[in-house]
This record gives C-alpha cells, structure tokens and sequence, in this order.
C-alpha cells in the first residue's frame, strides 16, 4: 500500500531503499520509536540513521515545508547537515530556525504553515546522547499513530528519492524565539509582574532556552541572573532538572535575592522551580502552579497523565471543573486537550501545554503563569506552595517482561480489590488518598512503578510492596 501511495507522486519521484552501507547504523544503542530516534552519538546513533529518519519524515509529508531545529549539544551541527540531506533529497522545503527550544520549533510549524519538523534533540539524556524528535502540521509532536508511519518507511527504507530538479531547498528564520516571546507576554498580566520588581535567577545549563529565557524575564522586568545562558550544550551539572543535579544552584537563588529560580532542560521542555529560600520545589508543582494561574483567569478542564501528581486534581475540583487523566506521554495529553478542550495540560515532568500557545510542553508559559501568580496575589512561592494539598511521590523500575504485566496487574488488582483500577495504560490503582501507576517502559524491558501518598514512608511502602509483588 505504501509504494502504492508514493508512486502516485509522479514520476518526478522513485520509491527505493537506501543503500544500507550509507544509511545504516549499528543499531545496538539507537532507540527508534514512534517518537523518533535517539541513541549515543559515535554509537548507535551517527548521521547515517539521522538521514535516514529525516527522509522517512520527508516521505511522510510528501515533501513540502518542513521546519528544523536543533538543541544546543555540539553534536546537533554534525547531525543537522544529514537531516538537511534527507528532507531535501525527499523534496521539502526546509527552514532552519538554528539552535531553538522545542516548543518554539512546535510554534514555527503552525506561524511558517509548515507540514512538520524535526527537533534535533536529547531532551533531558546526557551529553554523549542526540536524537530526533518529529512534529506534524498542527505544531504537535506525531501521536502514535502517525509516529508509526514515519517509523515504519524507516524500517522498510520505502524513500521518496526527488529528481535532480526537484530536489528541496533550504532557508534560514531567525524570528522564531521573537515570536514565541510575544505570544506569551500577550497572556499575561505583564504591566502587574514588571510593578512587583521581581528578581529571578534562570538556570539554562547551556541549553537552548537560555536566550529566550532571559529575554522573556527581561521583558517581564525580573531581573534575571543567568547560569549558562549561552547555549553551546556544556553542561554545568547533569542535564535533567532533578534536585539532586541541582545541588549547586539552589543555593543560588536566595544567594541573589531572588524571588523564584526556573531551571531548564537542554531542549526546554521542561521548566523545574526554587523558591525564595533555596527549596527544590519539583517539577510535579511546576504544572500545579500554571493550572492555578491558569484556572483563576479561565475555568475549563485540566488534562493530566497518569502518573502526575492528584495535587491537579485537587485544584480542578476547588475550581469546579474536570481534571481529565490521559495515556503518559505528550502526544497523548494532547490528544485528550483537544478531546475535552482543554485550558491547560500538561505532564508531572515540568511540561506546562497551553494551546493558546502551541501543543507542546513549554517552560517560557509555564514563568509566565507562574510569576503572574506571584504578582496576582503578592505571596511569595514558599507560601503559595504550603497553601497546597501535600503528597509525596516516589518513583521505581523493575526488571521485567512485557509479557508478564498482564498476569502480574490481574494479582495487583487481586490484591487490591477495594482499589478503583485503571486499565488505560498500565494498571492505575486509586484510593481516597494515594495511588499506584504500574506501566511497561516502551524502550526498555522493565516496568515502572509510581506511588503517590500523603507521607513519604507510606509511598515507599506502596512502591515497595508493589515491586514485591512483580519480581515474586
């Protein structure tokens, strides 16, 4: 069917496989999922795949406008020409917005009306890692099922191969981050944050949102103080914005006078916060904090994925509205946003989606909600954060089979039988107070397990004893 629907294209265009001397890689460490690739550079992962992807993508779209961008690790200039080589060799129209966070590569899709893009990143892996993320027309990352289809003329190597002289071109865009920029300074209150004289400090870790980050806080008035701003991908400490990687930078903020810290992931999709006094206040109350920003300008519903914090739900039922749960995964949240029209979503990892902005998790939204809380009620974080409902998460993996999680999630519920399940991904089982997520890994042979309870003790001993129960 698929060489059916490529030779329909005109003969300016052949279907053929790459030669695999030049597009395969040793596949031992490249991850290739509906999402993309992702692997160690000079491993699994070396321009080869990344032309390889990057043509399946411009097979997908037909060819036509396609936006690219890139993190800030080194590696992304080496990988940039192949996906270059690919969407042009497959006929697309290629503009480069350069080194741009990822939300703003989703925003440029939907202002350039492009078909799709390819977001040259790692997100939140280490330094040795590169990979590439794919978006469709509406500015989204690919749901599964589309996803499916770009991964599946990768594996068979089904390629539109252009003609000599209808082979794509490429521009370059450099308003992108500005665009970006005005959109959220136009859904928040920016006259009331810059009359509070907040002070700020932006972790950016020499990530790819470190100059729209500061140039946002700038124009919000917040004084920023800026670690790794310049975003040539050297990284001060481990990438993910864990409080454990953090160790030398919350001390920072209380250090500067400032009333929040934001830090960044390298591709900034993923916004973690300090408050005033040094406090990691977590990723999971990053997505808190927007909805409540967010709700108290405009009731509607809050979608959520399975393993976020009930501290949203807690929120939406004291704004009367519904707090929806959807399939982890970004595509999937948005999916359900757009199911139940959504005002806000978003994931416990630090992703904030607002589609007045665009479909993907963005950090830049996300301050602005935030600051705009502080200013709206003129309360420090600390105190807006000891105003909400306190819970506890403690996340594990286990070394098991896909195929024994159906017969271990039936003893779950057996053991549980007073608990409200949820089959949608994994096993969810809920209480009045606390809740356990079991799901398979969709990379790796292990399954994840996620406890959430009023105290730490109680979420470890959930965690604890549900492993107890996989690994018997």
């Amino acid at each position: 069917m698929l060489a059916d629907e490529l030779a329909i294209l005109g003969s300016s265009f052949s279907v053929a496989p790459l030669p695999l001397e030049a597009s395969m890689a040793d596949t031992n460490d490249l991850i290739v999922s509906v999402s993309g690739i992702r692997g160690i550079v000079g491993a699994g992962l070396w321009p080869g795949p990344a032309l390889a992807f990057a043509t399946a993508l411009g097979t997908y779209h037909h060819g036509g406008r396609v936006v690219l961008s890139r993190d800030s690790r080194p590696s992304g200039a080496v990988l940039r020409h192949a996906v270059l080589a690919g969407l042009m060799g497959a006929g697309c129209e290629v503009i480069d917005i350069a080194v741009a966070p990822t939300p703003t590569c989703g925003l440029a899709v939907t202002r350039l009306q492009a078909r799709g893009a390819i977001q040259i990143t790692a997100s939140h892996n280490p330094a040795p890692w590169n990979g590439l993320k794919l978006f469709g027309g509406d500015g989204a990352v690919l749901p599964a099922s589309k996803g499916m289809e770009v991964k599946a003329i990768f594996d068979t190597r089904a390629f539109r191969h252009a003609a000599f002289d209808k082979l794509g071109g490429m521009t370059e865009n450099h308003q992108a981050e500005t665009w970006h920029q005005e959109r959220v300074l136009q859904l928040v209150d920016v006259t009331r944050i810059r009359s509070r004289g907040l002070k700020t400090l932006l972790d950016a870790n020499g990530g790819a949102g470190g100059p729209l980050g500061k140039s946002l806080l700038d124009a919000l008035g917040c004084r920023p103080v800026v670690k790794g701003g310049h975003p040539d991908g050297c990284f001060e400490h481990p990438p993910e914005p864990l409080a454990e990687n953090l160790q030398t930078i919350l001390p920072l903020v209380p250090h500067a006078g400032a009333d929040a810290g934001f830090v960044l992931d390298p591709d900034a999709d993923r916004l973690a916060i300090i408050d005033e006094t040094g406090h990691y206040l977590g990723e999971e109350l990053t997505l808190a904090l927007a909805v409540w920003r967010r709700l108290s300008q405009e009731p509607g519903p809050v979608v959520i994925n399975m393993s976020t914090s009930r501290v949203i739900e807690d929120l939406a039922q004291k704004f009367g509205v519904p707090c929806v749960r959807s399939a982890v995964g970004e595509a999937n949240v948005v999916e359900k946003m757009r199911e139940t029209g959504a005002v806000l979503g978003g994931e416990g990892n630090g992703g904030v989606i607002d589609p007045r902005v665009g479909w993907v998790r963005d950090p830049f939204i996300g301050m602005g909600l935030v600051l705009d809380l502080v200013a709206e009620t003129r309360k420090p974080l600390s105190q807006l954060v000891a105003e909400l409902p306190v819970y506890f998460i403690v996340k594990d993996k286990y070394d098991v089979s896909r195929e024994r999680v159906p017969a271990l999630a039936a003893a779950l519920e057996q053991r549980w039988p007073q608990a409200k399940a949820n089959k949608l991904d994994g096993l969810r089982l809920d209480w009045p107070d606390r809740w356990v997520h079991v799901r398979p890994s969709n990379t790796e042979p292990i399954v994840r397990v996620i406890a959430e309870a009023p105290t730490q003790q109680e979420a470890e001993r959930l965690c604890k004893e549900v492993g107890n129960l996989l690994t018997k």
